[in-house]
């Protein structure tokens, strides 16, 4: 691609596996080469006579033959299906590269693209339910450009751009995507490639929308969002839906807000679908119990603050927990019963006046914190109209945070 020199070049694929591959030099360009050959399954010997730390751990891990000294000539090479010299000394480079050409084996010399008689690609790859696809673009005597290319392609295949359904294996399979706190920039790079290999996706009220509705239109989309006391599709239906569409043979996203190991159901999707064979993956999102307080500028845990947090639903009574302040707790789902869970938390032996955030509609443009204590963020909390979806934050950290005007 963008081969603009005279030269002609025939991209290939090879397989290294099992097969000697000879690096020459111990530089960090080395380095970079050399972990590519040993993920590949390519035997390596190493040349050089010191190595900088990446490689260095790879040989005390055993992966890769050290001959601890300067290049001595073709008897290096012996045996060799593909060599890499970059040493930085231009004599020794050419050295190896002519020995490699006599002996009629391929070299890449990374100090001389112009003249090297084989190159590595710029290369990404990008992991499909079917498989993985490896990007790799080349121009010549240009490795800026092809990394531009390749970064390019990369994003679009990973955004959702290209449709990657054709890849679909003749098996259904159900992904369970964890969409973060509902800001699309927040969902991660698997979860978008997932959703352009989807044929269904089964959302949540409280999944990036915007995502959502930037799919294809030949992608079925069924909402299953539940609201507070309202649930039109029960957990078991979802269950249902999950293992129906892939016994179709379909692949399946189920999208979900924040994580879905955390207080979201996702361990009994995976059970249902696995108990009828169904293949799973879980992508784990941005859990809304830590991302939606820090939107708000309170960290969950803080250097002479406090030390660790728990993570409770809020539709159930609170258990026994720390009491102290230096203890975080984050209540999910937490508004409806919040004047009974305050409550309980200061006969659990909580300080009445331990502050409390509630933040409503993280990372939407209208979120908002409303601060208080146990004992006062019941009632200004009904003052203020506060409603799902919200986050509520128990501890001294909400001090930190620029709405506390409190102390």
């Amino acid at each position: 691609m963008g081969d603009l020199s005279p030269r002609g070049a025939l991209p290939l694929v090879l397989d290294l596996t099992g097969r000697l591959v000879v690096a020459v030099g111990g530089g960090p360009v080395s380095a970079r080469r050399v972990h590519g050959f040993v993920d590949e399954g390519a035997r390596v010997r190493l040349v050089a006579p010191w190595v900088c730390e990446d490689l260095r751990d790879l040989v005390r891990a055993g992966r890769v033959e050290w001959l601890e000294r300067d290049y001595a000539g073709s008897a290096d090479l012996d045996g060799a299906w593909l060599v890499h010299t970059a040493t930085g000394e231009r004599s020794i480079d050419r050295e190896v590269a002519a020995d490699a050409e006599a002996q009629r084996t391929w070299c890449i010399d990374a100090t001389d693209a112009a003249t090297t008689t084989a190159s590595t690609t710029a290369r990404a790859d990008v992991t499909t339910p079917a498989g993985r696809v490896t990007v790799a673009t080349y121009a010549a005597g240009d490795p800026g450009l092809s990394v531009a290319v390749r970064d390019g392609v990369e994003r679009a295949l990973t955004s959702g751009a290209v449709d990657l359904r054709r890849t679909r294996p003749a098996a259904g399979w159900v992904a369970l995507v964890g969409g973060g706190p509902g800001s699309d920039g927040l969902l991660t790079a698997r979860g978008h490639e997932l959703l352009a290999s989807a044929d269904v996706v089964v959302v949540d009220r409280l999944a990036p929308r915007a995502v959502v509705d930037r799919l294809p239109a030949s992608v079925r989309v069924i909402d299953v969002g539940k609201t507070p006391g309202h649930h039109p599709v029960p957990q078991s239906r979802i269950n249902d839906i999950l293992v129906e569409e892939a016994q179709r043979g379909l692949g399946v996203v189920r999208l979900k807000g924040g994580d879905p190991y955390v207080l979201g159901r996702g361990g009994e999707e995976r059970l249902a679908c696995e108990a009828h064979g169904i293949r799973v993956e879980v992508v784990p999102g941005v859990t809304s119990a830590v991302s939606v307080p820090a939107a708000a500028g309170i960290p969950v845990t803080h250097r002479g603050v406090a030390r660790g947090f728990t993570v409770v639903t809020g539709h159930e009574d609170v258990p026994a927990l720390p009491t102290g302040g230096d203890h975080t707790l984050v209540l999910l789902m937490g508004v409806t019963a919040l004047a009974r869970t305050t409550q309980l938390l200061v006969e659990h032996g909580r300080a009445p006046d331990c502050p409390v955030a509630v933040v409503e509609r993280g990372f939407a443009p209208d979120q908002r914190t409303t601060v208080g204590t146990l004992e006062t963020i019941a009632a200004v909390a009904a003052e203020r109209g506060v409603r799902a979806p919200a986050v509520v934050v128990v501890g001294d950290v909400v001090r930190l945070g620029p709405d506390w005007a409190g102390d």
